[in-house]
């Protein structure tokens, strides 16, 4: 079981190299953002795997602040955008 986890966490780790190439070649900083959101949500997706597999519960906090983060990230990105103008 503990494999099945893992397998669908290499996939969600292999998402985020290609959001990496997305970041590096983004025509705008929105997309740049999408990939970091991308980031954000791949990275608590993998801390929960890891944590249902290794049947830990500390991934899973650490899951709940990064999400906590990725939203505070977006909020930031919007406001800062807004006052910019496009």
């Amino acid at each position: 079981m503990m494999s099945i986890h893992l397998m669908a966490a290499l996939v969600l780790l292999f998402s985020i190299v290609l959001g990496l190439i997305r970041i590096l070649r983004g025509p705008t900083a929105a997309d740049s953002m999408m990939a970091a959101q991308l980031f954000g949500t791949c990275g608590v997706a993998i801390l929960l795997l890891l944590g249902k597999g290794l049947g830990s519960e500390a991934p899973r906090d650490i899951a709940l602040v990064f999400s906590l983060l990725a939203a505070l990230t977006g909020v930031a990105f919007v406001l800062r955008a807004w006052r910019k103008g496009p």
